[in-house]
């Protein structure tokens, strides 16, 4: 019974399409659609338990009348039928009720409604462009996805579970009330005016203060884990007292509005018992009144009590379920704002598989400025042939990374287009795309599972004896197999830290290179590959990166110019423009940019040495 339950929702299946909307009511939607038989059934055992709950007073109000009209002995031999009834429905009708509303809420909802937001809402921001990643705290994004699922289960579960059971009963106990006189119905119904009245006052203001609330707890997280992963920084520099402000003003204005939500709580709970108090008052005044000028009998007293004190009890649970509603939908809201953003960098509408046979890339007047009126790129043409092995070279913000980045379309070019083997990559899918690219950045991050983990993240089909091969050329076994992690895990099965922090950045790009070598792509960028290295691993590895470009079309970007001065071709950049283009040997003769800040490099040697070197 359990297991049939939990396995009738599915939290990890396939997804795909657009994100759910932005609304808040459409972004419920989306995800409650997707377990509305559960919800259905949630309903009608809700009701159920309802209407159960609501025969205790009657059978009270009952059992009251036979004591009063008849002697025990009547009571059990005339009326056992009825007391056999009322056991009946306390001991085993409201239990199964109960456990079956049980099953839907926790078997069939409470795991499986919020992993399913969860999943589908990390399948969708796990996709975002990479501009959507560097314009949030990652800490921020990935707390709104955790709470969003259990706050949308939470609000949905408790709607169902507390304001339909409320409102059941309460219709229920009013038609039971009026049968024996409508007058006891009074109280009961200007009760219900009064709560709504109070419902459509404080709630309002609970759902926008929750929503603060939420958006600046999403904001403290945020920046408490923007200060952990960045915690060498914060040692290096000993600033934890500049953390401790950075936080500390979120912190206390999260307070603020925190205490200004706790005040509408307070005082609607005020409100609401007075009004409780009210209401029973009126009920049990009326029912003594009407009983003592013999209009029914003790027995109606005895139901109308206990029934208006229970929608009593009720009404404060409902309040607060009201109130933790609010406080849940105040965190979609929040949730809302990364889940629901559309996708700036998605595949064309009929995007095709990337084919690369030759590896040709061309650059075709090419515009592109991160959205800034004075742009970064201005009319880049340039044609890399297959198999050319081509080096950027030019001062930082000239613009070579942003080739790059465009060339992996993490951006979209303002203007021009760039091909690979004739191919438009703005017509392809990116993850074909990228699959035929391999790179290695200067900053190398790696991800905070096994070394084996990481290098085979080039290639998941890999063999052992695969990954030890791309080891061994990318010079990483030595000091893999030295690897110890903190639970005792060894070589290649070590775990490395968030970013790879247990590694020292040569093993950190050691590890990355070998990722590379594994991945095997016809096109391959290196940006500062070796930068990190000491000279003698770098010279090591740059053999293996010889054999590594044969046959591949390569670009390399590297500001020591000693790394990349035998490279097919060079091309220097300034100012998001190429400037010269040629061989080591040509620019060096030209005595142009690149001569100049070989000379730089050089420590300063004479124009005629450089011109000797040219020669």
């Amino acid at each position: 019974m359990f297991r049939l339950f939990e396995r009738f929702l599915n939290p990890t299946k396939d997804t795909a399409g657009d994100p759910p909307p932005a609304g808040l009511m459409a972004f419920y939607w989306h995800f409650v659609r997707q377990t509305r038989g559960l919800l259905i059934a949630l309903f009608v055992m809700g009701s159920i338990v309802a209407f159960l709950d609501l025969l205790i007073p009657i059978f009270i109000g009952k059992i009251v009348d036979l004591v009063s009209r008849h002697t025990p002995e009547e009571i059990f031999r005339d009326h056992w039928r009825i007391l056999l009834g009322m056991a009946a429905v306390q001991l085993l009708a409201r239990p199964t009720a109960v456990f079956l509303q049980g099953l839907v809420t926790n078997q069939g909802l409470a795991a499986n409604l919020q992993n399913l937001v969860r999943w589908q809402s990390h399948w969708h921001v796990v996709r975002q462009g990479w501009a959507f990643f560097q314009n949030d705290f990652a800490g921020r994004i990935a707390n709104r996805i955790m709470q969003t699922g259990p706050s949308l289960r939470e609000s949905v579960v408790a709607s169902f579970n507390a304001v339909w059971y409320i409102l059941v009963y309460g219709t229920s106990a009013i038609v039971v009330l009026a049968r024996s006189d409508w007058r006891l119905t009074l109280p009961i119904v200007a009760w219900f005016a009064a709560y709504v009245v109070l419902l459509k006052y404080f709630v309002p203001r609970m759902r926008d203060r929750s929503r603060a609330v939420s958006e600046l707890r999403s904001t403290i997280t945020g920046k408490v884990v923007d200060s952990y992963t960045n915690i060498l920084t914060v040692k290096l520099f000993a600033k934890p007292r500049d953390e401790d402000a950075f936080v500390r003003a979120s912190m206390d204005e999260h307070t603020v509005i925190y205490h200004r939500l706790l005040r509408l709580m307070t005082a609607f709970s005020t409100l609401l018992t007075a009004l409780n108090a009210m209401m029973v008052i009126g009920v049990a005044g009326i029912a003594i009144a009407l009983w003592a000028r013999g209009v029914f009998e003790v027995g109606v007293v005895a139901m109308a009590l206990p029934l208006s004190w229970q929608l009593v009890s009720m009404s404060g649970w409902v309040a607060g379920s009201i109130t933790t509603i609010f406080e849940q939908v105040g965190t979609v809201q929040d949730g809302i704002k990364s889940i629901a953003t559309p996708r700036t960098m998605r595949d064309r509408e009929g995007a095709k598989p990337l084919h690369v046979g030759k590896g040709a890339i061309a650059f075709e007047n090419v515009h592109f400025g991160y959205g800034t009126a004075r742009g970064v790129l201005h009319g880049i043409d340039l044609a890399i042939k297959p198999g050319e092995r081509l080096g950027l070279v030019g001062a930082s913000g000239a613009g070579k990374s942003t080739m790059v980045n465009l060339l992996l379309r993490f951006f979209d070019v303002d203007s021009g287009r760039i091909l690979i083997d004739g191919q438009d990559i703005a017509n392809v899918t990116q993850e074909t795309l990228r699959g035929n690219i391999a790179m290695v950045t200067q900053d190398t991050s790696l991800l905070h599972r096994s070394i084996r983990e990481n290098i085979r993240y080039g290639r998941p089909d890999a063999t052992d004896a695969e990954i030890r091969e791309a080891v061994e050329r990318a010079h990483a076994r030595e000091f893999i197999e030295t690897l110890e992690d903190w639970q005792g895990r060894k070589g290649f099965d070590a775990q490395v830290g968030e970013r790879g922090v247990k590694l020292s950045g040569g093993q950190r790009q050691r590890i990355a290179l070998a990722r590379v070598i594994l991945k095997n792509a016809p096109i391959l960028v290196l940006d500062e590959a070796t930068s990190a290295l000491d000279s003698d691993v770098e010279a090591a590895i740059q053999e293996q990166l010889s054999s590594l470009m044969e046959g591949r079309t390569v670009i390399a970007i590297a500001h020591r110019l000693s790394t990349i001065a035998q490279m097919d071709r060079l091309v220097v950049m300034e100012k998001g423009r190429i400037v010269e283009t040629g061989t080591h040997t040509a620019l060096l003769a030209a005595k142009g940019t690149y001569a100049r800040l070989w000379k730089r490099q050089s420590g300063g040697f004479r124009d005629d040495v450089v011109l000797h070197s040219a020669r």
